[in-house]
């Protein structure tokens, strides 16, 4: 089993651990705040089990089906996850406010408190799990799981800090005000997921760092060959697609030219993970765009 799907496996025990517990609590205490975590957590258990699948399946060799690979499986993951928190936000609001409305006494506030705080250090904890094999294996599926149980651990804290402060100063209308307070940040989570999800789905060009690193390994070689255009990126799941036309002057033979090519593919997957580039070879007559002599690149 590969390190994505083991860290993926325990997030789905962790989420289903705290789910009941939160539940069970939030019951008990009668706390919208409570309850409105446990939902919240309902939607990180929701999100790991998808994580966990789109990761397995994004691992599998491309095929005559998706001579592409699988990549995109988790862009696609990390889309329906996003959605998944606009949702579980919108009840929570809801629950809020009908909460200040029909105000209800909270008993028990300070297990209440202290399982947040428990929810707090676990979430913690296996977040930074995940951001550590997301940001290794570049799995955007992790990544997605991770910013999960990141607001998880603000929300946690946040709903722990108003229980504390209604157990001193007995003001219950804080609980609904905290879940609200909850909603909002995890919308501001699930805006920023969606948009890292979505934009490779739309073949959205790498970043402009990472362009960079392209054009600085090609510059290492212009003296060999006369320019480049048409450089074009993407991306799918961890794969960084890198599309590009070099052009050689005439006397170059072809030989040459595909040797320089390997090269130049070898350096930039060395400074690029999970880098797949096709190069188009090109014969020119003109002055070349770097030594500005015609044919006379050696």
């Amino acid at each position: 089993m590969n390190a994505k799907v083991k860290v993926a496996r325990l997030s789905l025990i962790s989420n289903t651990s705290l789910i009941i517990m939160k539940l069970i609590v939030g019951l008990l205490t009668g706390s919208v705040s409570i309850i409105s975590e446990a939902i919240h957590s309902t939607m990180d258990l929701l999100a790991a089990i998808i994580a966990f699948f789109s990761v397995k399946i994004s691992d599998k060799p491309a095929d005559d089906t998706h001579p592409y690979g699988h990549g995109k499986i988790e862009n696609i993951s990390g889309v329906i996850e996003a959605l998944l928190i606009f949702a579980a936000s919108a009840w929570i609001v809801i629950e809020a406010v009908r909460k200040i409305m029909n105000p209800a006494e909270i008993e028990s506030v300070g297990i209440g408190f202290i399982v947040m705080f428990i929810s707090a250090g676990i979430n913690f904890m296996v977040s930074r799990k995940l951001y550590k094999v997301a940001k290794e294996e570049d799995s955007i599926a992790l990544e997605a799981d991770a910013l999960h149980l990141k607001s998880d651990v603000y929300t946690s804290l946040g709903v722990g800090i108003g229980l504390f402060l209604i157990w001193i100063t007995g003001l219950t209308y804080l609980d609904p005000v905290v879940a609200i307070l909850v909603a909002i940040f995890i919308l501001k989570e699930s805006f920023e997921l969606l948009k890292t999800a979505f934009n490779p789905l739309l073949d959205i060009k790498l970043s402009d760092e990472e362009i960079k690193i392209i054009e600085d390994n090609l510059i290492k070689y212009s003296s060999v060959f006369c320019n480049y255009h048409d450089l074009k990126t993407r991306k799918s799941g961890q794969i960084r697609y890198i599309d590009l036309h070099l052009v050689f002057p005439e006397n170059k033979s072809i030989k040459e030219a595909h040797d320089i090519c390997d090269q130049i593919e070898d350096d930039i997957a060395k400074t690029l993970k999970h880098a797949q580039i096709m190069i188009h070879l090109e014969s020119s007559d003109k002055a070349c765009d770097f030594c500005n002599h015609k044919n006379t690149c050696i």
